[in-house]
């Protein structure tokens, strides 16, 4: 189920707008967010630096994953709309591993 999930989205199965907005925009970036929560208060509990950091940047793989998803799928779409979703994703992809 896990792998078909994955698969799907790397084949370009799944709608663009599906894949950017809900996987990607709502689910990704909830997941950055719970991410960097957690990394927050393990710093407050002076729980090990590197500890911290790997909770904190543990989604950056699933990230970059849904980022070249968007862009497998964008360019088999083509057009000017898929162009603005491989902007999207790389900007997106850019905020989540920096902030």
């Amino acid at each position: 189920m896990i792998a078909d999930f994955f698969r799907s989205r790397w084949l370009g199965e799944v709608p663009i707008g599906r894949l950017f907005w809900r996987d990607m925009m709502l689910v990704g970036t909830a997941i950055n967010i719970v991410s960097s929560a957690a990394a927050l208060i393990l710093l407050g509990l002076k729980m090990p630096l590197g500890l911290v950091l790997a909770v904190h940047f543990a989604p950056v793989p699933y990230s970059i994953f849904l980022a070249l998803a968007v862009w497998r799928t964008a360019e088999k779409a083509g057009g000017a709309r898929a162009s603005l979703f491989m902007l999207g994703s790389a900007l997106w992809l850019i905020a989540t591993i920096v902030v």
